[in-house]
């Protein structure tokens, strides 16, 4: 399907700042004082000590105090951290994070979110429906502008952190299906579709997939890529073991697509049923079954080259198909001579005349 066969290429570009920075304000001096107070005073006095830190680096950022204010962030940053406080400087980089991007300040906001997903790996803390950190996470992301080299990176470094501390297993080794939620999300309400379909299909949220693929189809696709939209997305949550939300997408593609309408089959289109009974027939692990449906379907399959390596992949993980092996080479002296010619044959048309050579046009 050629609507996404696209790439994002960029290059990351990275804030370097100075671990250690002077205050050079009298404001910003008392709340240095402030925090360190703060931090060591009992736990029920450290509540209010934080809240005062806070209002007054909102206060100086509001005066327009934006780089000392951004300075007192870093140098508490450090602070905080040496002494563990991780709760706190949280708290603390979130909330300026946010207030830096209300003023445009861009390349501030974007440190403090750095600093964040440093404080979460260096702290070991793991994100879940209750501290709500990839939600939040995701919420400075897209006040970042989508043009900007260094959102990439910072993408990346969250989801290697979600990796890291959740305990994420081989099957979500790009990171926490959470997180990939959130970002896909995000990138569709900035109808970034491309970035939008990758992170959903490392994601459990079958329900706003389907939903994207239906505007996506509408808006972009063919009348007759109806059926090629979502059977791709199928065949590739199975190939990534994600049967659960393969199952959720593709009910949610049907019944709610204006063309389709169905909750059950028959479907209308061939390539719908297969994709049914493909769900219902790994649930069986049948594979004298499974191997009957493809045979059946061989017109459906062959509309995409690429199904046949799918169904592969799909054979080897639910059904104990062993992977083909590849032909073991002819050894000895004759077989490196063999071998050679084969790769010269197959590397171009060296014995054809150059000018026959016409280039072909991808589909």
């Amino acid at each position: 399907m050629g609507y996404w066969d696209r790439s994002t290429v960029g290059k990351f570009v990275t804030i370097i700042a100075p671990d250690s920075l002077e205050c050079k304000s009298v404001s910003l001096r008392r709340v240095i004082m402030e925090s360190s107070s703060a931090a060591t005073s009992p736990s029920s006095n450290s509540s209010s000590g934080i809240s005062r830190v806070l209002n007054k680096l909102r206060d100086s950022v509001n005066n327009g105090n934006y780089y000392e204010a951004h300075q007192m962030y870093r140098t508490l940053y450090f602070r905080y951290l040496n002494q563990k406080k991780y709760t706190d400087l949280l708290a603390l980089l979130f909330d300026g994070a946010e207030i830096f991007f209300e003023k445009d300040q861009e390349a501030s906001g974007i440190d403090l979110t750095q600093l964040i997903i440093d404080t979460l790996v260096k702290s070991s803390t793991e994100g879940n429906s209750n501290n709500q950190l990839f939600s939040k996470l995701t919420k400075l992301l897209s006040r970042i502008r989508p043009d900007n080299l260094q959102r990439d990176e910072i993408i990346s470094s969250a989801l290697k952190w979600s990796k890291s501390v959740n305990n994420v297993n081989n099957k979500q080794a790009s990171g926490h299906p959470g997180l990939h939620e959130c970002i896909a999300n995000m990138f569709w309400r900035e109808n970034n579709f491309v970035l939008a379909r990758y992170h959903f299909l490392h994601s459990s949220d079958g329900r706003n997939f389907a939903l994207m693929l239906i505007q996506v189809h509408r808006e972009r696709g063919y009348a007759s890529e109806i059926d090629l939209f979502i059977a791709q997305v199928v065949l590739q949550y199975l190939c990534l073991q994600n049967k659960v939300t393969a199952h959720q997408t593709f009910e949610n593609y049907t019944s709610k697509h204006p063309n389709i309408r169905t909750s059950g089959p028959p479907y209308y289109l061939p390539l719908l049923n297969f994709i049914w009974f493909l769900l219902k027939v790994i649930e069986t692990g049948k594979l004298v079954a499974f191997n009957t449906l493809c045979q059946q379907y061989q017109t459906s399959i062959k509309r995409d080259p690429a199904y046949a390596d799918y169904l592969n992949k799909i054979g080897q993980l639910f059904f104990g198909i062993q992977p083909a092996r590849p032909a073991a080479p002819v050894g000895g002296f004759f077989g490196n001579i063999l071998s050679s010619l084969m790769s010269n044959l197959e590397e171009g048309n060296d014995f054809d005349d150059e000018d026959d050579n016409e280039p072909t046009a991808l589909a």
